[in-house]
């Protein structure tokens, strides 16, 4: 336990209330840790915290904190306070990439631990909204410690700062029966091939990578990633009409109507008089309800690939951008098709870093620049699937699409010559 503990009436108010509280296991740190030293760092950021509540002002300035090789990984935080509550003066935040699908062993995570309270405060966050293990509050020192040590037995850093961020994976094929693709292949090649550009920021800001393994989009890919890659099949939905006889049975006909048929977007799905479970397939959007409502009735058809969403983020320059389809079904189960994908994200990267405005995500440019514009310049063909909100234009114009078709058959010509010169 530290010798002077810092009084904090304030936090203390925030451990009255129903839900467990950060600062009870901050104080835990502070009064039950073995360590002196992460008793002494737990008091001071307490007591920080405390400060800033009264004052009503944060006291955490940045800087520049890296390991040896390296030029991102590591959020450097100085305290102007530092005099005051000098534990916590340095209280730098390690990222480091967690396993694909956030897939541990116990003793990996024990190894994890106790290196952490070795050189760092022993708090921890599994896992920031960016994918990373975060490991809060250590010396300047002791993050090149830290590093070396982690890094002998296999992690790395994961990205900060205007670079190929932390690649997020859903726990996909080996625990939901959902899945349509190969998420953690997915996004080990991806990681793998961007590793430099991870650990060496050089681009206009942020770029992300998250798979999702299936429509439900567990990983928020659509609005939170440049790169999203979501499972989807575009056969017919298979259904097993025997375990639909079953949920009938077991919980009325009429609940199936008013809780699967009824909440169908696109009333796709209906119930004849036999009680046989009917889909048009060719109106289906996978929005995935009827699915996972009876899980064991319906599943994904089987042929089975990826959608590629492009642009998704949160507010930056402009308001919150969810991902533009540039690829609407790629197979991916050979080694050609990962490497397919690659090429498509190397391809992406290169133009947004040559063409994007300094602190401009993918997104951003693309709607600067016009999602023809972007097309062309990534080597990808227009597809009707690209249309924003197909479903909501109660018209489509015809007149003028005769010339437009011309304009556009005539820059592909364009290409191919210049390609051939």
């Amino acid at each position: 336990m530290a010798k002077d503990t810092h009084p904090t009436p304030m936090l203390d108010d925030l451990e009255t209330g129903p839900w467990p509280s950060f600062i009870s296991g901050i104080k835990r740190l502070r009064d039950k840790h073995p360590d002196k030293r992460i008793n002494e760092m737990a008091n001071s950021l307490l007591g920080q915290l405390e400060h800033s509540y009264e004052t009503r002002k944060g006291y955490w300035k940045g800087g520049t904190v890296s390991v040896y090789g390296y030029g991102g990984g590591i959020i450097p935080r100085f305290s102007e306070v530092g005099k005051a509550f000098p534990e916590s003066k340095e209280f730098h935040t390690l990222r480091v990439q967690p396993p694909a699908g956030n897939f541990y062993t116990t003793a990996m995570l024990r190894q994890l631990g106790d290196s952490w309270e070795k050189y760092g405060s022993g708090l921890v966050t599994f896992h920031g909204q960016t994918g990373n293990i975060m490991f809060i509050g250590a010396s300047t020192e002791n993050t090149q410690h830290f590093f070396d040590e982690i890094n002998e037995y296999g992690w790395d850093l994961g990205g900060a700062g205007p670079c190929v961020r932390t690649a997020m994976s859903c726990v996909g094929a080996a625990r939901c029966e959902m899945s349509c693709a190969h998420e953690h292949s997915i996004h080990r090649h991806l990681v793998n091939n961007f590793t430099d550009d991870v650990h060496r920021p050089a681009l206009p800001y942020k770029f992300k990578f998250k798979v999702s393994g299936c429509p439900n989009d567990c990983q928020n890919s659509i609005e939170r990633s440049d790169f999203a890659v979501i499972g989807t099949w575009r056969d017919d939905m298979k259904v097993n009409q025997d375990e639909i006889k079953y949920y009938i049975k077991k919980k009325g006909r009429q609940y199936l109507l008013d809780n699967v048929i009824a909440r169908c977007p696109t009333q796709a799905i209906s119930l004849t008089d036999k009680d046989e479970f009917v889909v048009d397939n060719h109106n289906c959007v996978r929005c995935m309800h009827c699915l996972n409502v009876m899980p064991r009735a319906l599943h994904p058809g089987d042929d089975k690939g990826v959608t590629i969403l492009i642009g998704g983020k949160r507010t930056l320059k402009i308001g919150d951008l969810m991902g533009t389809v540039v690829v609407p079904f790629m197979k991916l189960e050979t080694e050609e098709d990962f490497e397919r994908i690659v090429g498509m994200a190397e391809e992406i990267i290169d133009f947004w870093a040559e063409n994007g405005l300094e602190h401009e995500r993918t997104g951003e440019m693309i709607e600067r620049i016009g999602l023809v514009n972007f097309l062309e310049g990534i080597g990808i063909d227009v597809d009707p699937h690209m249309v924003n909100y197909p479903r909501q234009s109660s018209y489509i114009r015809m007149d003028g699409w005769d010339e437009e078709a011309e304009k556009w058959f005539e820059r592909k010509r364009e290409q191919k010559l210049a390609a051939s010169a």
